[in-house]
């Protein structure tokens, strides 16, 4: 009996190891929203890392956090780092990596507490007229194994994507009020 109650704890111990061989570790998340205002207007104002402060949840949810930079804000090489005590937080640093002026901006996101990563993200702007932009945002994540059996537990897609479509509602009050 206490040969099979061993057998039994050891398949339940094994078998998330197991399963979280069979699961993706990663995931790609993006949001959308049209703002009517012309896209030169909507990259000028979104390139500079500065202004997420405005409009991304993230900086929005502890106004308090430590902010530092180095470079020239709004070029490649910018880097926007945070601290906070906050765990939806936690410190890190934002990179840009590559402008396409008027088209994209590529960021490597680099998450040091409460965990390390490195995720990139991306902006997309495309003119739907001469008077309104789509913006495209998006991030792609990894979750090592075992770790990566979480993806199965959290909608990643749905948790980020949710924070990601905030942050561009609240870009389209930002533009179209100004």
């Amino acid at each position: 009996m206490l040969k099979k109650f061993c057998i039994a704890v050891a398949i339940i111990i094994a078998l998330p190891f197991i399963i979280a061989l069979f699961v993706s570790s990663s995931y790609e998340v993006e949001r959308e929203v049209l703002i009517n205002k012309p896209k030169s207007e909507v990259f000028n104002y979104v390139k500079y890392l500065k202004n997420q402060d405005y409009f991304s949840k993230w900086a929005q949810i502890d106004p308090e956090m430590k902010k530092t930079s180095r470079d020239t804000d709004g070029a490649v090489g910018f880097v926007s780092a945070w601290e906070s005590e906050h765990p939806d937080v936690g410190t890190g640093e934002q990179e840009i990596m590559a402008i396409v002026d008027g088209q994209r901006i590529d960021y490597e996101l680099r998450f040091l507490k409460p965990f390390e990563s490195i995720s990139p993200a991306y902006m997309t702007f495309e003119s739907d007229g001469s008077d309104q932009t789509t913006v495209k945002w998006g991030f792609k994540g990894q979750m090592d194994y075992p770790m990566n059996i979480m993806l199965l537990m959290m909608d990643f897609e749905q948790l980020i994507g949710d924070d990601l479509q905030m942050g561009l509602d609240n870009l389209k009050v930002i533009q179209e009020t100004e």
